[in-house]
């Protein structure tokens, strides 16, 4: 396998990753989590501006943790979709110059490839097919992964995403931010069955419900309206309780989905990326529901759940060991379809 610098600045993380076969040789990631808490949420241009202060940090951090030299790397990469515009620019931008400079073949990876790619850093074995479940704060989607480059999304939400759901609940019960792990850890103090809330169904036309998407509006309308409910009523609001009664519905709704798209299409492996496949919740609910059904689920290592450059950089290997390269002329897109993930490469370098 290829050796690849990776650079992921879609969103709020700065991330620099240095992947050989699989093996992640280091993993720089600067975090803007203080800095975008007091808006409440990630603010786009203060992302932009805080990446442009930190990736040259990054890449010389990533080099100095993997002890190698630029002769050693056989290919720069960057995410380019989806993400935040600015954001994306600034990485992209950085590696297409490091690969002017360095004489490198380059290459623009999607970021929802690279969180499908996640999971390999841990089990480097894995081979397609499986079933990748893909829970963040942008993105909730059941992918049919049928080689590198090669997906089907057999199924998403329609509205908010999951970790968005997270976020917005956070906010609703004045939690801070992220709302994710503060969710996940108030929860371990709660009872799951404390309130029945709604898991969101999508009808179909004529009636019944599609079997894979899913929904989180009428459940953060649900946890909304018992708020208000109990505040109407002075009752002291039990957070802990509604922490655990949300977690565990939004557990429940995506297990149900994976588990039943991966016996429908004979898939005996479902692999787990995102950030939120870092939540507790979710993994109790698919492992064990995994289990009863002879199913394997894999997870990423938690410091690989959330966004990274390493998981950018074996999806880049993978691509550049297939022949696969970027032209110098790949712009950013803040939304593209991981079923267009091949018209990022041209083929031979």
């Amino acid at each position: 396998m290829a050796t690849v610098l990776a650079i992921e600045t879609s969103c709020d993380e700065t991330a620099v990753a240095i992947v050989n076969n699989r093996q992640v040789c280091s993993s720089i990631i600067a975090s803007q989590i203080s800095i975008h808490r007091q808006y409440g949420g990630v603010v786009p241009e203060v992302a932009s501006r805080q990446h442009l202060e930190t990736i040259n940090w990054a890449i010389a951090q990533a080099f100095e943790q993997s002890q190698m030299s630029w002769e050693q790397i056989d290919g720069i990469a960057a995410t380019c979709a989806p993400g935040l515009v600015g954001a994306l620019l600034v990485g992209l931008t950085a590696a297409k110059t490091l690969a002017m400079i360095q004489k490198k073949p380059f290459l623009g990876v999607h970021h929802l490839e690279g969180h499908i790619y996640a999971t390999y850093l841990s089990k480097p074995s894995l081979d397609p097919p499986f079933l990748s479940l893909l829970v963040s704060g942008g993105h909730t989607s059941l992918i049919y992964v049928k080689d590198c480059g090669n997906y089907e999304t057999l199924g998403e939400t329609r509205d908010d995403a999951a970790g968005e759901a997270f976020d917005k609940i956070a906010r609703l019960l004045k939690l801070g931010y992220p709302g994710g792990p503060i969710i996940d850890q108030l929860a371990q103090a709660g009872n799951p069955q404390a309130f029945a809330l709604p898991e969101g169904k999508v009808s179909l036309p004529g009636g019944g419900y599609h079997r894979y998407d899913g929904s989180f509006s009428g459940l953060k309308t649900a946890v909304l309206r018992l708020v208000q409910q109990l505040e109407k009523n002075n009752t002291e609001i039990p957070l802990a309780d509604v922490a655990a009664s949300f977690q565990e519905t939004v557990a429940r709704s995506l297990t149900k989905r994976a588990i039943a798209c991966a016996l429908d299409y004979g898939l005996s492996t479902i692999a787990v990326g995102g950030g939120v496949a870092a939540n507790s919740g979710l993994r109790k609910h698919l492992q064990a529901s995994a289990a009863k059904n002879n199913l394997r689920v894999l997870f990423p290592p938690l410091k690989f759940c959330t966004d990274n450059a390493a998981m950018i950089a074996c999806a880049a290997a993978d691509h550049l060991e297939r022949g696969h390269t970027s032209p110098l002329t790949l712009g950013v897109e803040s939304r593209l379809s991981l079923a267009q993930v091949m018209k990022l490469y041209q083929s031979g370098y």
